[in-house]
């Protein structure tokens, strides 16, 4: 049986999934609906990737049993009520990041999991790339010894992008994307709290973080460093030093498709997109598909690459870097 989803919000990140799910066989994955608070963008949307069916409001999907799991793909301000509503509505949800505005909003979304007894995931795509896979296992393996240092960095300039810069819509580069420098690290770290965080960054006018360097000390003497910016371009890759080695996962570490461990290169192709793709490497958005699909298939009501656990520890991490940075938002006073 295919694992049949539903899309909730017809925009960029959606668009992507959606040719993503093309390049996976039809008698696994299949787009049952789309949903979107505009009945007309949803219908132009259904059309445009062959999807049969389509609402023009997220209660109709919450409603709708055809469909096994939700992909949650709209502002990250929206994803806590949004993902309440099909949370207790009984449904399976793949959130996309970050998970919520703070932790304790993902606690709620976690509480409401547990309680319906559903399946919820965090869409951190990277930690189902191959790459990601193969650092676990060269890890695993002491293939560098002891690791000492993770750096991780991510710059994309942005400001021109009203969700980026826009407090109202959750924007900043934290949230945005130094959620991905920072699940690498903990990653790395096996979902281990780090001992102490120091976080320095500048802020826009509008009162979210432009660049931010995060500085971390973990148990046994390791360090992590990030640096992420919505202003300025960075090599956006990120490095795993150890006493006798090193792993290197090469931009756009995020989305990777290269790897140099010890000095030797390692590739992992993505397949070709059967539409212009919004954003970098999109089409590997089938790897967190097949993610979600194993894990149904076993009855699980979490991935064991991106546990609850550590959503809420990553977001309680970036509460406190926006603590530290000087960054509130209105959900941290409701």
């Amino acid at each position: 049986m295919a694992t049949r989803w539903g899309l909730c919000g017809a925009g960029k990140i959606s668009h992507d999934f959606s040719v993503a799910m093309k390049t996976l066989p039809p008698g696994d994955h299949q787009i049952a609906v789309v949903a979107s608070r505009s009945m007309e963008r949803a219908k132009d949307f259904a059309k445009k990737h062959g999807i049969p069916m389509a609402y023009g409001s997220y209660e109709e999907l919450a409603n709708d049993p055809g469909v096994d799991i939700v992909y949650l793909g709209v502002l990250h301000t929206e994803h806590w009520r949004v993902g309440l509503l099909f949370l207790q509505a009984g449904k399976n949800v793949l959130c996309e990041k970050p998970f919520a505005i703070n932790s304790r909003q993902v606690k709620d979304l976690v509480a409401a999991a547990k309680k319906s007894k559903v399946f919820l995931m965090e869409a951190i795509w990277s930690r189902c790339f191959p790459v990601h896979a193969e650092v676990r296992r060269l890890l695993a393996e002491d293939a560098v010894g002891e690791v000492k240092l993770v750096k991780a960095y991510f710059g994309s300039p942005q400001l021109h992008i009203a969700r980026s810069v826009e407090k109202e819509l959750g924007g900043g580069a934290l949230l945005d994307i130094g959620v991905y420098c920072l699940q690498f690290v903990l990653m790395v770290f096996n979902g281990e709290r780090p001992e102490s965080i120091q976080a320095s960054g500048v802020l826009l006018d509008s009162g979210v973080d432009e660049s931010v360097v995060v500085v971390m000390k973990f148990s046994r003497k390791r360090m992590a460093f990030c640096a992420f910016s919505i202003a300025a371009r960075l090599p956006n890759d990120a490095v795993i030093s150890g006493t006798k080695g090193s792993i290197k996962v090469l931009g756009p570490m995020h989305c990777p498709t290269k790897l140099v461990v010890n000095d030797k290169e390692m590739e992992y192709p993505l397949p070709e997109p059967c539409l212009p793709l919004n954003f970098t490497n999109s089409t590997g958005l089938r790897y967190e598909a097949e993610e979600v699909r194993q894990c149904l298939l076993k009855g699980l009501k979490e991935s064991p690459r991106m546990p609850l656990a550590e959503s809420v520890l990553l977001t309680e991490i970036m509460d406190e870097i926006r603590k530290q940075v000087g960054v509130i938002f209105s959900q941290d006073s409701q």
